[in-house]
């Protein structure tokens, strides 16, 4: 008896852990009512905090940030454990909308993906022709690369690179650390290795990482292009919040938002708004 009691209780909390559902991260905004979005860097470096109390202070609203790369974030809209997605996964995003369960796909911005390493460039991918030849070079060098690993936007990305590159990356120097991109952008300063990191996280974090510097950029397929989508049910949003935010995100207000995001703090912006990144779709 006294054996099958720890047994029954881990299976309780097991079930609680499932029913409470998604972590939120952050809320922002009064509510009483809410919506729910799941994102990565978006929300690490604060513009969802920005682009959600404008919202919800117009709209009387509270949004609940689960924080997620795009994989998983996309996996969560189609279970219904999220009301929409910010992500940077372009063939998934279509398929998503193609199936039925994904909507109101909306293009809000980009950004770009910078190789960055050690000065000392020990793989020599400075001298690279494109993202697929610094990334051979990197293999051939056996340099130490850092991957996320974990199925996000930027993980995608990454292995689509080795794919053009012609190289499946395996071996001490692939170091792949399931981790989002600040976490993983501050173990390659720490370990002097390579990471693909997007430009906004870049801007924010390097100050927190002195022994990194972009080594390689340029290549217009590192362009990144976000898009928001919402929950779907038979043919309409799910949340008619989130379908408001979409389209307040894509907005003229909304769009002043991101084209002004991290200039105060950075000198820079962080993201590019919609107009731009629609040259890249």
């Amino acid at each position: 008896m006294r054996a099958i009691i720890p047994v029954f209780l881990a299976l309780i909390l097991a079930a609680g852990s499932a029913l409470a559902g998604p972590t939120v991260e952050e809320s922002y905004g009064p509510g009483p009512k809410t919506f729910s979005l799941a994102t990565g860097s978006p929300g690490e470096l604060g513009l969802l905090k920005l682009l959600g109390e404008g919202y919800c202070a117009q709209a009387g609203c509270r949004l609940d940030w689960i924080k997620a790369g795009s994989g998983q974030s996309l996996d969560m809209l189609q279970k219904g454990e999220v009301d929409m997605i910010m992500v940077h996964a372009p063939a998934a995003e279509k398929k998503a909308v193609a199936e039925g369960w994904a909507g109101c796909s909306t293009l809000i911005g980009s950004n770009e993906f910078f190789i960055v390493g050690p000065a000392a460039d020990p793989a020599g991918i400075a001298k690279a022709t494109s993202a697929a030849d610094a990334y051979r070079k990197i293999a051939q060098a056996q340099a130490k690369f850092f991957s996320r690993g974990d199925n996000s936007g930027t993980h995608k990305k990454e292995t689509d690179t080795w794919k053009d590159a012609g190289i499946t990356p395996s071996g001490d120097w692939y170091v792949v650390t399931k981790a989002f991109m600040t976490a993983t952008l501050k173990r390659a300063n720490d370990e002097a290795g390579y990471f693909m990191t997007d430009s906004s996280t870049w801007v924010a974090e390097k100050k927190n990482t002195p022994k990194l510097q972009i080594l390689f950029s340029g290549d217009k397929k590192l362009v990144n292009t976000y898009h928001a989508l919402c929950r779907q049910t038979d043919g309409k949003p799910a949340s008619e919040l989130a379908a408001g935010f979409i389209a307040f995100v894509a907005s003229p207000k909304g769009q002043d938002i991101i084209r002004a995001f991290g200039k105060d703090a950075h000198g820079e912006a962080l993201y590019n708004d919609a107009a731009y990144a629609k040259k890249y779709e």
